[in-house]
C-alpha cells in the first residue's frame, strides 16, 4: 500500500480554479447575561457582584475616584498618592506585612494597588471560599493602614530611583509632552510625580491623604467569580460597614482639545523621534462610537491597518504606528503614534498626515470595514471570556457610568454599523485639521524638515 500523498498548505487552499473562497462567517451568537446584581450601598459605594462560576475563584476590582482637587499648580498631590498606593500594604493597626500575606495566601488570594491621576484602583483574587477574608483585608486596608515611616523612607527612596529612570524613557517624556500640549496644567497631566515632589513626602501627608480622600461616594467595588450575587453584595455590606465619609474626590473637567500645530519638543542627541498627534473624539455612549471604532481600527488599530501597511510595511520607516481611542469620563481623544528614526522624521509625519488625509477623503473600503469588525467583536468577546477579564472590563465600564450590559450589547452595534457610516466618522474625525500634538526629536537634525513641512512649532 502506497504512502498518502501529502500536500501543502497552499494546495489544500487552492482549486484549478483558483483558491479556495473562504465560508462565510456564522451569525454572531448574542452573550448570555449573567446573573448579576449592581447596587448602590447606603455609603454611596457601588456594587457590582456577578456569578461566573467557571473556576472556584473570586475577582475584585475596586476603583476609587482619587483626584487632585486642590486647584494649586503644582501640587503635591501625586507624590503623596503614590507613595499612599506603594506603602498601604506595608501594614495595618492589626495585621503586619507578613500577616497581610498570610492571611491573603491562606484563601490563594492577592491584593494590588495602583494611583493615576483619576482614581485609586485596587485589584485582587481569592478562592471563593475565600471571599469573606478577601473582603476583611480590603476593609482592614482601606481603614486602618498605618504607612511606617521606615517603610514609607525605603519605598520614597525606591520610588524616586523608578521615576527618574522612567523620565529617561523616550515614550514618558513624549506622554508628558503631549498631555501639557493637550491640557496644559490640568490635573489629568500629572501621571508621574516629580522625584523632588517624592524626596520631600512624610509619612503624616500620606495618613492624612488617606484619612482625608479614600471614601466610597462614587466608589466602584466589582466582584466577578463562583459566587451567588446577592449574598455577596451582603457580605460586602458587612465587612465595609465601617467605610463612610462622603464622596470621593472626582477629576475636573478636562478643557477642551484644540487643533494646532505640532510642538516639537527637544531632545539632543537622540537617534529617534516620537510623533504623537491627538484630536476630539466620542465616547462609548454616542451612537457614533461604533463607526468611529472602525474606522480608527482601519487607521491603525491592529496590524491589518493603513497605518501600519504604510510606516512599516513600505517605507520601513518604524516597527511599530498605531492609532487608538482614549476615552475618559470626562471626554474622549484619538491618539496616533510611532517612533522613527531622526533621518527619517519629517516624512514619517508627512506619511501619518497623508494617511489621516486619506482615511477622511477615501474612507475603508467594505473588506476594510469587514475586517476591523471581525477583529473589533473577537477582541469585545475575548475580554469577557476569563473571571478576571470579565471584572476588569465591568470596573472599567462602570467607572463611565455604564453598566455591564452594554459590553454584552456592543457586538450587535457593532455588526450593524454599515460602510456609510464609517466613512461619515471618518470625514468627521480624522481630517488633520483637527489634530495637535508634539515631536520629541533632536531639534538640530530635525528641525529643517519640520519646519519646511509646515504645521510644526519649532522653538
Amino acid at each position: 500500500m502506497s504512502a498518502p500523498t501529502r500536500r501543502s498548505a497552499e494546495e489544500i487552499g487552492s482549486t484549478p480554479a483558483g483558491p479556495r473562497a473562504l465560508p462565510p462567517l456564522r451569525p454572531q451568537r448574542a452573550v448570555p447575561a449573567p446573573d448579576e446584581v449592581d447596587t448602590v450601598l447606603d455609603s454611596g459605594l457601588r456594587v457590582i457582584a456577578v456569578r461566573r462560576a467557571e473556576v472556584p475563584m473570586v475577582e475584585m476590582r475596586l476603583r476609587v475616584p482619587f483626584a487632585d482637587v486642590s486647584g494649586v499648580e503644582n501640587s503635591d498631590h501625586p507624590a503623596v498618592a503614590e507613595l499612599l498606593a506603594t506603602t498601604i500594604l506595608s501594614g495595618t493597626q492589626r495585621r503586619s506585612r507578613v500577616g497581610i500575606d498570610d492571611d491573603l495566601a491562606g484563601v490563594g488570594g492577592e491584593i494590588g494597588f495602583a494611583v493615576d491621576p483619576e482614581r485609586l484602583a485596587v485589584s485582587g483574587h481569592a478562592l471563593a471560599e475565600g471571599l469573606d477574608t478577601l473582603l476583611e483585608v480590603l476593609a482592614d486596608l482601606l481603614l486602618h493602614a498605618t504607612h511606617p515611616d521606615d517603610e514609607l523612607a525605603r519605598e520614597r527612596e525606591r520610588l524616586v530611583e523608578r521615576i527618574e529612570m522612567a523620565s529617561a524613557q523616550p515614550s514618558i517624556i513624549a506622554r508628558r509632552a503631549l498631555q501639557e500640549r493637550r491640557y496644559g496644567t490640568h490635573p489629568v497631566t500629572q501621571e508621574m510625580p516629580l522625584p523632588e515632589d517624592v524626596t520631600a513626602v512624610t509619612a503624616d501627608a500620606v495618613r492624612a491623604l488617606q484619612a482625608a480622600a479614600l471614601r466610597p461616594g462614587g466608589a466602584v467595588l466589582v466582584l466577578v467569580g463562583d459566587l451567588d450575587p446577592s449574598d455577596a453584595v451582603r457580605r460586602v455590606e458587612a465587612a465595609l460597614a465601617d467605610w463612610t465619609g462622603g464622596e470621593a474626590a472626582g477629576m475636573p473637567a478636562l478643557p477642551a482639545l484644540t487643533a494646532r500645530d505640532l510642538l516639537l519638543v527637544d531632545r539632543p542627541g537622540s537617534v529617534q523621534s516620537q510623533l504623537r498627534l491627538s484630536a476630539p473624539a466620542i465616547g462609548r455612549t454616542d451612537p457614533r462610537y461604533a463607526a468611529l471604532q472602525l474606522a480608527n481600527l482601519s487607521l491603525g488599530g491592529y496590524f491589518s491597518s493603513r497605518l501600519v501597511e504604510n510606516l512599516r510595511e513600505d517605507k520601513g520607516y518604524t516597527y511599530h504606528a498605531s492609532s487608538s481611542l482614549e476615552l475618559d469620563p470626562h471626554g474622549a481623544a484619538l491618539l496616533v503614534e510611532t517612533d522613527v528614526a531622526s533621518e527619517v522624521t519629517a516624512p514619517a509625519l508627512l506619511e501619518a498626515r497623508y494617511e489621516l488625509g486619506r482615511l477622511a477623503v477615501v474612507p475603508p473600503t467594505a473588506d476594510e470595514v469587514e475586517s476591523a469588525r471581525r477583529y473589533l467583536v473577537g477582541s469585545l468577546l475575548i475580554s469577557m471570556t476569563t473571571q478576571a477579564g470579565y471584572a476588569s472590563t465591568v470596573a472599567s465600564l462602570a467607572a463611565h457610568g455604564l453598566s455591564a450590559a452594554w459590553i454584552r450589547e456592543h457586538p450587535a452595534r457593532v455588526e450593524a454599523v454599515t460602510v456609510d457610516e464609517v466613512a461619515a466618522a471618518a470625514a468627521e474625525f480624522f481630517a488633520p485639521i483637527h489634530f495637535t500634538g508634539v515631536v520629541v526629536a533632536d531639534a538640530a537634525r530635525c528641525a529643517d524638515g519640520l519646519r519646511a513641512l509646515g504645521g510644526v512649532e519649532v522653538p
